[in-house]
């Protein structure tokens, strides 16, 4: 083997290993930073030794092994780890050497919930929790995670070092919370890892309309967490709503890049096997009966799009409905506006129009793009076009996405027919 094969053999162990062995980890040591470090330097010894001496048999646990005798190091040897030592010393000097690949995945699901919780703890901002959950759970580098948000390597490494440090200083037990505490820290998880895939798939800024890689990063953040909670609906709700809208990635986007809008897309390119999951995901998250929480509602107006043959067969008049539902669940202008097209779609564009202008006057929606943007599309649909282009030139000034940017001067003017 090549030392460039090697580092390729690395870097996908690193990638589909880290969660577990920095989890394995960190129930050892109780510090996720620390943890974390111990687990790049296990990464460092097998860039150093496998393209001598080969990748392992077990690599994950050649990792948590590299790690956990690094650990045993530290704590013996820095007098800063003495009241760890003596924490967990004694268990690790009484345990007796088990079978490593045994004990990875020991409780490692467990240990693994653990990790998921800890990284999107509410002590931490939102921006310190998508980069933690994609650093430690994702293996994604700092590079990586810079160039998806499209912020600096120092933005993203800053964010990680006070996470890192935050969670130390507030001494946040590695643990999974329990009762009403558990639900509001599910909460927490669950909105980390939807705004990861929204992120990919409507990028808020920058010169793409869609990138994968984050969807597909969230998409397998979302399935673990749903091996590993399977009794919570509301993780069963947002697998399902991630899957149906990943369905139609190949679909949202042109030969040339350019964004194609949902009733434009060619169906046949939505992908049938995402579907199937999407589907059967939201029936797993009905199972639990009433009342259905707001991504598991998400899903199923996702689901009405996911089961037309064509746009005309569209059931508006149950999307509708589900957004009213969804607005009692969530209040929020940016539903309402959603319920606005719906309504449009389902009863015409005087019906959606009325909800828009009672939405005009929201300060949350004075600089969002898609209030002027359905505005002008409602306007467009009743035949006032000078007022429809005023609203999409507008639109086209607040959205910081250059496609939709182009997208929408477009359709303020429009290419005369030949």
């Amino acid at each position: 083997m090549t030392a460039t094969q090697a580092h390729r053999a690395v870097e996908a162990v690193w990638r589909i290993e880290s969660a577990r062995v920095v989890a394995g980890l960190a129930r050892l040591v109780r510090d996720v930073g620390l943890a974390e470090e111990l687990a790049q330097d296990a990464l460092v010894a097998a860039l150093e030794q496998w393209p001598a001496e080969g990748v392992p048999r077990n690599p994950g646990a050649w990792l948590m092994a590299a790690g956990r005798n690094r650990a045993i190091d530290l704590i013996r040897r820095d007098e800063n780890y003495r009241r760890k030592l003596a924490e967990v010393g004694r268990t690790l000097e009484t345990e007796h050497e088990p079978d490593l690949a045994a004990a990875l995945d020991e409780d490692i699901q467990d240990d693994l919930l653990r990790l998921v919780f800890t990284a999107c703890h509410p002590v931490l901002s939102t921006e310190s929790r998508v980069a933690l959950t994609l650093r430690l759970l994702g293996g994604l580098s700092t590079k990586e995670i810079a160039r998806a948000f499209l912020v600096s390597e120092p933005t993203v490494a800053q964010r990680i070092s006070r996470a890192k440090k935050t969670l130390t200083t507030a001494k946040v037990p590695f643990e999974t919370p329990r009762g009403a505490e558990r639900a509001a820290r599910l909460s927490s998880v669950l909105e980390v890892v939807y705004l990861v895939f929204n992120e990919g798939y409507s990028a808020t800024s920058g010169a793409d309309w869609l990138r994968p890689e984050l969807c597909a990063e969230a998409l397998r953040l979302g399935r673990v967490l749903a091996g590993l909670a399977p009794a919570e609906a509301e993780v069963h709700g947002l697998v399902a709503l991630m899957e149906i809208q990943a369905s139609r990635n190949r679909a949202r986007v042109g030969p040339d890049g350019s964004p194609v809008l949902l009733l434009e897309q060619d169906r046949a390119r939505w992908d049938r096997l995402l579907i199937g999951r999407g589907l059967a995901a939201l029936e797993r998250a009905e199972q639990f009966g009433h009342p259905r929480g707001p991504y598991t509602v998400q899903a199923a107006i996702a689901a009405c799009h996911a089961r037309a043959r064509t746009a005309e067969e569209t059931d508006w008049i149950r999307i509708a409905a589900q957004y009213q539902a969804l607005a009692l669940l969530t209040p929020s202008p940016v539903v309402e506006l959603n319920r606005a097209v719906a309504l449009g779609m389902a009863f015409g564009p005087a019906a959606g129009l009325e909800l828009v202008e009672q939405l005009s006057e929201v300060p949350a929606l004075q600089n969002y793009h898609r209030l002027p943007s359905v505005k002008a599309d409602l306007l467009a649909r009743l035949g006032r076009h000078d007022e429809a282009r005023t609203e999409f030139l507008r639109a086209a000034e607040l959205t910081e996405n250059a496609w939709e940017r182009t997208l929408l001067l477009d359709r303020a003017n429009p290419r005369p027919s030949i």
